[in-house]
């Protein structure tokens, strides 16, 4: 009987092994007929970059389309190298799907790439751009040529490796909307241990969590129990029981919080008209305050959008005088002391809370 068996899973296994094969015979092959070529800017364009102009497009490129011997969506990728690169580790600036043989490419994109390709800022340089072609299960084609351009960047983004987190939910500023435009108010992250965040202010009866990422739920800081964070997708909400100001703080490494009421009565009844930047890296320089905008919200919170600063030091101070001022010793986030904030130059988005002296300042391209 075993014998029997054993003949009949070897009859099975072979007529597996025909069919499969049977199977593979008859699928399409798939054959190159031509690579796609850059047909559009042409070769010895000149891109001198402009930081106020930095969300415009500044080029179309267009390319031939990759050719199959049977009809395939490709998805394309417009790649920049150096001037003489081999592409091993040429930089993407847009890619394209469902065959689409033209992409917009913005002045920042374009200069971010330059600059990480080594590209001094003014300084203008050349670069090789190649299209590439790709079908779902292999079949990439390079491009035969290439163009070569001369890009002129501008100073880019400051090396920034940090994480904000943005308080999103009905007890907060900006509700449960997550988009990019809305004011949420970002946690104030520790000069000296980027693990640690807190923010003093003003809350809602309601609940709350926290986002990374402006404009998406995909990183999600929340309540695991009453003393721990959670980091995931659809992470738990705090609730905060009535209005007022509450001391909430998190540790990212140790995923601890406490969040207690603020009972510092005298400091939330000290309001002030203005708060303003100024320092060497302001655009007033030392003679004169670049005002923040007090939140609607929270009146002890403050915010000042994208501007530009330069190499240099900063600190705030409160109605346009010296008698309140704050400062810290830490470049992007700190507080609590009278010192210059040492500042990098770029663009930056401030934010700032009086009650406590902290800030925080990303730079934003």
């Amino acid at each position: 009987m075993k014998n029997i068996y054993k003949v009949l899973i070897a009859f099975i296994g072979v007529l597996a092994v025909s069919c499969n094969a049977d199977a593979v015979e008859e699928r399409p092959i798939l054959d190159v007929v031509s690579t796609p070529e850059i047909t559009a800017p042409t070769t010895g364009q000149n891109y001198v970059l402009d930081v106020e102009k930095a969300a415009e497009e500044v080029a179309k490129f267009k390319w031939s389309a990759a050719e199959y011997s049977t009809a395939v969506a490709v998805k394309y990728s417009l790649l920049i190298d150096k001037k003489g690169g081999d592409f091993s580790t040429a930089k993407t600036l847009q890619t394209t799907t469902n065959s689409i043989t033209e992409v917009s490419v913005l002045a920042r994109e374009l200069n971010q790439a330059a600059i990480d390709l080594g590209g001094q800022p003014e300084v203008a340089a050349q670069y090789d751009v190649k299209i590439t072609a790709n079908v779902s299960g292999g079949f990439s084609q390079v491009s035969k040529g290439l163009i070569t351009i001369t890009v002129t960047p501008y100073l880019g983004k400051v090396k920034y490796e940090f994480t904000d987190w943005y308080l999103i939910g009905a007890a907060v500023a900006g509700g449960w909307d997550n988009n990019v435009d809305t004011k949420h108010q970002p946690m104030f992250r520790d000069g000296k241990d980027d693990t640690k965040y807190k923010f003093v202010g003003y809350f809602k009866a309601g609940n709350f969590k926290l986002i990374s990422v402006k404009g998406s739920w995909d990183s999600q800081l929340g309540k695991a129990d009453d003393s721990s964070i959670e980091i995931k997708n659809n992470a738990g909400e705090f609730t905060i029981p009535a209005d007022g100001y509450y001391n909430f703080q998190f540790n990212t490494k140790t995923l601890k919080y406490t969040l207690i009421p603020f009972a510092d009565a005298a400091a939330i009844a000290k309001l002030y008209d203005t708060v303003g930047v100024i320092g060497s890296s302001t655009p007033g320089g030392w003679d004169a305050s670049t005002a923040l905008d007090k939140s609607t919200f929270d009146k002890h919170a403050w915010s000042l959008g994208a501007t530009n600063l330069n190499d240099g030091e900063a600190k705030f101070r409160a109605n346009n005088a010296w008698d309140v001022s704050w400062g810290g010793t830490t470049a992007f986030s700190g507080g609590g002391t009278g010192d210059n904030i040492p500042v990098a130059k770029s663009k930056y988005v401030i934010y700032f809370n009086d009650l406590d002296g902290s800030y925080l300042m990303i730079p934003n391209q």
